[in-house]
């Protein structure tokens, strides 16, 4: 599909824009395909495992598998076993794919496909954790007692075999049923007993909407709201636990490469405070932010714009990597625990190196050198790579959004008002959903207004709407 110009509609320019890559170099090619022709190093000295029911849960179509899980019930409470696919077991390090990889930092998921982080013939192929093949994997154990508090942890190496993959939509469709998969029957009573723990802690759960960017069928493009359903919230947990689990082996041990985020001061608190009452929000003195956030129902304008006026306190995350001494800064303040990414080795570099040291100290040996002279520059590499990832998720929003609403130039909308500023405001449109810029006064947040889009701007990904003025 093409534009009124004759520009396709497509991401190039984005790419183009970003200088994102559009192949490995051959040495790092080559490496790949080596790693995968040597079968011998995914056997290696690794308990097999391949007996344990795994099953996948990710979005439909995937292909990068990066986990899979077995949760189930003990005499003392759940035992919950997380495959995470082992890369370690494929990237030569100081090699040129290491080379690569730790240059790209994270995959990027554009709507026309993926800048991978890693060769597909590793991420889409022998490292994923696709059904029905052995895979090498970090397999981890943790234990928990009937109220969903962790116990004992255990992570090896070990060959692995999914049973079946899955997507959020059909493992909810199977439990509202009644009839879930065996191998997570127990998923719903442990993912809500640890949401439970998760708002305890403090932990901040921002249900904003969360656009996206899909085929419409024709060759271009529409704006969708990601769905997030109950599975979705308990399979996060599942790997929020097992990155909390990390973070206690690396803070044991006195090395290691966390995700962290400083406590709100008192000042945000109470300009958040006043926001909710503002906006009509009854917020207990007693309570937490968590928990008040928690309460809240998220299709209600004014928790809308609440939950936008909290991403405040969560600025400020980066990643702090420590080898004998431990930081300042151990935890992470929007999870209200120590965190560590170790679940998504596929696509972040990071977990790849916070895996091997998960590995080491489990198994009562040394982290390996290598690890840790690149431990230093994980923080820097990583924030460089999650500030990219972001610049090209809102350059891919702003063009679809401008692409949807260009023959809408004059048209009135129906919005709320997510965030007021003196003479402009953030709002939010429900159809088509849009986040956006908008022009006027007297703006309150969570109020229902209208408002006229003056402009689409393809070429400069730019939309523009102003508050519609009532006669009445």
């Amino acid at each position: 599909m093409e534009t009124t110009d004759g520009a396709a509609l497509d991401f190039a320019g984005v790419r183009a824009e970003f200088d994102l890559p559009t192949q490995f170099p051959s040495a790092a090619l080559a490496e790949a395909e080596l790693a995968v022709a040597d079968r011998d190093r995914l056997v290696g000295d690794r308990e097999d495992a391949t007996d344990l029911p795994l099953v996948t849960i990710d979005p439909p179509g995937s292909k990068d598998l990066d986990q899979a899980l077995y949760v189930e019930t003990t005499r003392t409470g759940f035992r919950l076993h997380y495959a995470i696919a082992d890369l370690g077991t494929f990237v030569e390090p100081g090699g040129a794919l290491d080379a690569e990889v730790q240059k790209r930092g994270q995959t990027i998921y554009l709507p026309d496909g993926n800048v991978p982080l890693h060769p597909p013939i590793l991420s889409e192929g022998a490292a994923s954790l696709l059904p029905g093949q052995i895979r090498p994997s970090a397999l981890w154990s943790i234990d928990l007692d009937k109220d969903g508090v962790p116990g004992q942890v255990r992570v090896r190496r070990a060959l692995v075999r999914s049973i079946d993959q899955f997507d959020y939509d059909g493992v909810q469709a199977t439990i509202d049923a009644g009839n879930p998969h065996p191998s997570i029957a127990a998923l719903p009573a442990l993912g809500r007993l640890r949401r439970e723990h998760a708002v305890q802690r403090g932990a901040l759960e921002l249900q904003l909407p969360e656009q996206d960017v899909a085929t419409d069928g024709n060759g271009g493009w529409k704006l969708t709201l990601r769905p997030r359903n109950n599975v979705d919230a308990w399979n996060a947990e599942m790997s929020l636990l097992t990155g909390m689990s990390a973070a206690s082996l690396m803070v044991e041990a006195g090395i290691g490469v966390l995700r962290t985020l400083p406590e709100p001061d008192d000042g945000a608190i109470e300009w958040l405070r006043r926001s909710a009452r503002s906006l009509g929000i009854n917020w207990a003195r007693t309570d937490s932010v968590a928990v008040m956030l928690a309460g809240l129902d998220p299709s209600s304008p004014e928790s809308l714009a609440l939950y936008m006026d909290a991403t405040r306190l969560l600025r400020g995350a980066g990643y702090t990597a420590f080898d004998g001494t431990l930081p300042e800064l151990t935890t992470h303040a929007g999870l209200g625990a120590a965190y560590a990414h170790v679940t998504a080795p596929l696509r972040r570099l990071v977990d790849r190196f916070g895996a091997e040291i998960c590995l080491a100290v489990s198994a009562d040996k040394p982290v390996p050198d290598w690890v840790r002279a690149v431990l230093p520059e994980l923080p820097g590499l990583m924030g460089g790579s999650d500030t990219l990832t972001s610049k090209v998720d809102k350059a891919c929003l702003d063009q679809a959004e401008a692409w949807v609403l260009t023959d809408h130039i004059g048209q009135e909308f129906d919005a709320v008002v997510l965030r007021a500023e003196a003479n402009s405001a953030e709002i939010f449109l429900t159809d088509p959903p849009v986040i956006a810029k908008c022009a006027g006064e007297n703006f309150q947040e969570g109020q229902h207004i209208r408002v006229r889009l003056l402009d689409a701007d393809v070429v400069r990904r730019k939309v523009a709407f102003e508050k519609v003025i009532s006669d009445v």
